[in-house]
């Protein structure tokens, strides 16, 4: 990891690119690390905060659709992308700038199949590790296409499906990430919510708003919105 440098790579995405639309993609290339409920409820808490939001399924399984689909209203448009439109991607993106979306949270695939593609259109990337060795060393292939795409620098590390603490395991693994100053903040304790507000279509924020798990999702959007808008100034 080379996690300091936060200078845009050659080639990379512009803001002027899309006008005022953000692109937060959710990505790491393994299962099971919670990253559709994170899109998800992210997604929610952005839109409680005043972005208007679509979330877009790059992933075959479908998951972040099957939830938009049990969705009412339209505080957060959920569409799917399907494999063979990745390459039509900044189009797409393009098309929600001009409806007025202002953030898209892209909730990508588990593998590399086209992962690639879906990351250079983003400016920040958020990657949900469990905290294990083996989720830290599972990260290690996204981290280079981050890199590859020309987005070093905006990218960090969620510790996602954390023990409750006292945790010795993850308060180790938060100190190694933070050093390396690629660690969200805060860390996303493993709590019944998450999986019951993804199972009714709803974010956390929206299914259980006064709870700690709300209160975690929010304080993580709030990281990511001045993460981003710190990185958008240089």
């Amino acid at each position: 990891m080379d996690p300091q440098g936060s200078e845009r790579e050659p080639g990379a995405p512009t803001r002027g690119d899309r006008g005022s639309l953000r692109i937060l993609a959710v990505a790491v290339q393994k299962g099971g690390t919670g990253k559709t409920t994170l899109a998800a409820s992210l997604a929610v808490a952005a839109a409680e905060a005043g972005e208007r939001v679509a979330a877009l399924d790059l992933d075959p399984q479908g998951s972040l659709a099957g939830w938009g689909a049990l969705r009412s209203g339209d505080a957060v448009a959920v569409d799917r992308i399907q494999p063979w439109e990745i390459g039509q991607l900044a189009e797409i993106l393009g098309v929600l700038a001009e409806e007025g979306r202002t953030l898209a949270v892209l909730d990508t695939a588990g593998s590399s199949a086209g992962l690639a593609p879906a990351l250079k259109d983003a400016d920040f990337v958020l990657m949900p590790v469990r905290p294990s060795r083996l989720d830290i060393v599972a990260a290690r292939p996204t981290l280079q296409i981050l890199m590859d795409v020309g987005l070093r620098g905006r990218f960090a590390l969620v510790l996602n499906q954390c023990p409750a603490p006292p945790s010795p395991r993850t308060s180790a693994y938060a100190s190694q990430l933070r050093a390396l100053g690629v660690l969200a903040d805060p860390g996303i304790i493993h709590r019944v919510d998450h999986q019951d507000a993804l199972a009714t279509g709803l974010g956390v924020t929206e299914y259980a708003p006064a709870s700690p798990a709300a209160d975690e999702i929010r304080a993580l959007w709030t990281w990511i919105d001045a993460k981003m808008r710190a990185t958008e100034a240089r």
